[in-house]
């Protein structure tokens, strides 16, 4: 099934599995995919489901819709299409390489880790340490529920209110704020726009919700 995997920054920040013969993208929040930026319009684009294929059409936005970085009104997307709408990034992905997308999305050039270092006797490359890690609900109607955090990407919070995401990368986790007007707290400070390192025990604020990371 044909996915949108919207990213800013290089930090992967959503997934949409493409179901519907109609999906729409923008600012509001009854869009199917929702980006909370005022670069993007409060209806932005549509991507249609074809007999033939998948289309994405712009829907009289303000600052335009572009493919592979080229303005486009309708077109048809081909597999590793990256559309661009404001700053955030979406990149068209069909079944196959879809599914190995999770795992190598996120990385970036320099980030991988040193086979040296990891280096068994024999040549051998040893596997990094698997990492785990779970979200605990510490304050509301939710307290005391654990989110684990296996995918490569988790959001939490309140769609349409304020949504976060956390990422894992090779050397660990990272938190980034995805759509509302108010900033995720970290330790009672805002993060800002780019996207920060969790370490063990740190406390989240979200929506009015507070939280903590653990990672084991």
């Amino acid at each position: 099934m044909p996915r949108m995997i919207v990213s800013i920054d290089g930090v992967v920040i959503k997934e949409v599995q493409l179901t519907k013969e109609r999906t729409t993208l923008g600012r509001r929040p009854y869009n199917d995919i929702v980006i909370d930026n005022l670069a993007v319009s409060g209806e932005h684009a549509a991507i249609h489901m074809m007999p033939d294929g998948v289309e994405i059409e712009d829907l009289g936005s303000t600052n335009g819709t572009y493919v592979n970085a080229k303005a486009v009104k309708r077109q048809e997307l081909r597999n590793g299409d990256t559309i661009e709408v404001g700053k955030y990034k979406i990149r068209f992905l069909q079944d196959a390489d879809a599914q190995n997308f999770e795992k190598t999305m996120v990385f970036k050039p320099g980030m991988a880790p040193a086979l040296n270092a990891a280096a068994r006797p024999g040549g051998v490359v040893a596997p990094p340490a698997p990492m785990n890690a779970v979200i605990r609900v510490l304050s509301g109607a939710a307290a005391g529920r654990e989110v684990a955090l296996h995918k490569v990407v988790t959001t939490v919070g309140k769609p349409g209110v304020a949504v976060a995401s956390i990422t894992k990368r090779i050397q660990g986790f990272v938190l980034a704020h995805v759509e509302g007007p108010d900033m995720p707290l970290l330790n009672g400070v805002a993060i800002g726009s780019s996207p920060v390192p969790l370490k063990s025990g740190d406390k989240l604020e979200l929506a009015g919700t507070e939280m903590q990371f653990e990672q084991t």
